[in-house]
């Protein structure tokens, strides 16, 4: 029988395809190993002072913008605080012991500047901050755990809020150094690992922006404060931060690092973003998103100026730095940190009439400072993965692998790790509680997210660590303990940190004792009674 050319390339077309299907399919299916990512890899577990530590006012430590603003009515869901958070003030060595029960190998956490500092330069070192924190070190390294610390986490001395304005003021540039050079040199001989700022531009976005997180300034259609411009705050507070982060590494390189040998980088809070339609405009916007929310910090910091995008949209708003801050800013950072929770649709609000005709853009996408756009999480009405706990946290695990591939590309592959991943559940009824402990969604979101970030390994991306949000529930700012991020269950009442489904999955992923998470490993509960501190194995 006679075969056409076309039918053989047809047929050898839908066989390659076929095949193609079949091995995605595979590598989808597939057990995912520890041994699948490079020697030295730390796998770990994030918290931050504020949503854990508690002790609010204990042994010095002064008040912080988050102990006032949580304070405030009306601003946390339920009425919620840190003053008591988990307890890990009083508890650091049990979580220490919870930490090595699941076989971490690295810790990320961060230092309380109002602990450390209750006044900034106007005061003195508090030294029961300092020994509080060296002997969460030390307790970590005796179990072979690597700290990896961040300086500051949304928090900071609230008097420095009230004397300068906080970071729109530059004043807070010196402020800043001042406590890295108490931290590096308390505790550099033992820390190897250090990134200044978390996520400053979700703050920026969060504090300057909404207005949600203290200081509360902000501006209509993006909020209603009773002070505050959404338009110029953010950038002038970036700016602040940027500068900061860079004096603070360059007191770091000079004085500490050839003799502590460690490393110093920042940590961006980075969505993915696809075009909402298949256009050149939406596909523009996509492109514009990251620039205006990751390559916002990353760009000058590795570069030596903002995105040329940005200066385009954002004019003379946009802050300047001058020649000698360039040199400073530029190639000032060993590592970038990568917060990853998902991926959003962008929306082009310039040539699409969006701006005059649809009520979404007007919203804030007919403003300059998110790139005259707007993000979704529905197309058609369908969303872009499933949903969580968290409003606009969907799973759409190759996400990890495009943001990781992009970082590589535009910033020469300079090394990364991802500082932040992690899963949102709700507070859940009492019917459910047996559900929040069974947590499988989490387990399949960890599953797929270190298989996607396996992939961008592989294909050539300098990737050194993996940090899950987070190693328990936790106080998550405005939604207060309602949100459940935790491989540890912790219950109010009693503060008992009881492990959950993920909690043992990542101690097998981690040890090879079952890469399904069918078999357990042996993992540790912590009760407490007011009497004394019972441990329990379970």
């Amino acid at each position: 029988m006679k075969i056409s050319s076309t039918n053989y390339f047809s047929c050898l077309f839908f066989l390659c395809l076929l095949l193609f299907v079949l091995v995605n399919s595979f590598e989808e299916q597939k057990i995912l190993k520890k041994s699948e990512f490079p020697d030295g890899f730390l796998f770990g577990t994030t918290t931050s002072a504020y949503q854990i530590e508690g002790g609010f006012l204990e042994d010095g430590k002064g008040l912080s913008n988050w102990d006032v603003f949580s304070h405030t009515n009306g601003r946390i869901n339920n009425g919620d605080s840190g003053d008591i958070a988990d307890d890990h003030y009083h508890r650091f060595q049990e979580d220490v012991e919870l930490m090595h029960s699941i076989g971490l190998n690295s810790y990320r956490f961060s230092i309380s500047w109002s602990r450390v500092l209750p006044r900034g330069r106007f005061g003195k070192v508090n030294l029961a901050g300092v020994t509080f924190y060296n002997k969460l070190i030390d307790s970590l390294l005796l179990k072979g755990i690597t700290p990896f610390v961040t300086l500051n986490h949304h928090d900071h001395p609230h008097e420095l809020e009230e004397k300068y304005g906080g970071w729109l003021n530059p004043v807070m540039q010196e402020e800043f150094s001042y406590f890295a050079q108490i931290c590096f040199a308390s505790f550099g001989d033992r820390v190897k690992y250090w990134t200044t700022i978390n996520e400053p531009n979700m703050f920026a976005e969060m504090a300057y922006v909404r207005g949600v997180y203290p200081p509360a300034r902000c501006s209509p259609p993006f909020g209603n404060c009773s002070a505050g411009n959404s338009d110029t705050e953010p950038l002038v507070a970036m700016h602040n931060m940027l500068l900061a982060h860079a004096k603070a590494a360059k007191l770091y390189r000079e004085h500490f690092q050839p003799k502590h040998r460690g490393l110093i980088g920042i940590v961006v809070h980075s969505f993915m973003y696809k075009p909402l339609r298949n256009n050149d405009f939406d596909r523009d916007a996509a492109n514009r998103a990251v620039l205006f929310t990751a390559a916002w910090v990353f760009d000058p910091l590795v570069h030596g100026d903002y995105p040329p995008e940005m200066r385009k949209y954002l004019l003379d708003a946009l802050p300047r730095f001058t020649s000698d801050e360039r040199k400073l800013i530029k190639d000032s950072i060993d590592f970038m940190g990568i917060n990853h929770y998902g991926t959003l649709y962008a929306k082009d609000c310039i040539y699409s009439s969006c701006v005059c005709s649809n009520s979404s853009c007007i919203a804030g996408g007919d403003h300059p400072i998110h790139g005259y756009l707007i993000t979704l999480a529905e197309k058609d009405g369908v969303s872009i993965g499933e949903p969580t706990g968290m409003p606009r946290f969907f799973v759409v695990p190759n996400g990890m692998e495009e943001i990781v591939d992009y970082m590589k590309k535009r910033y020469h592959n300079k090394p990364m790790f991802v500082t932040e991943n992690g899963y949102a559940s709700l507070n859940p009824t009492t019917a459910q509680a047996d559900e929040l402990q069974n947590d499988t969604k989490r387990v399949e979101f960890h599953k797929s997210y270190l298989a996607s970030l396996a992939r961008a390994i592989r294909k050539g991306a300098d990737v050194r660590g993996y940090f899950i949000w987070s190693l328990m529930d936790n106080f998550e700012w405005t939604s207060g303990y309602e949100l459940k991020f935790g491989l540890y269950y912790v219950d109010r009442a009693t503060l008992d940190r009881v492990p959950k489904l993920s909690a043992k999955w990542y101690t097998n992923f981690l040890t090879n004792n079952s890469l399904n998470g069918e078999e357990t490993g042996k993992l540790i509960t912590f009760k407490y009674s007011s009497q004394a501190n019972h441990l329990s194995d379970k």
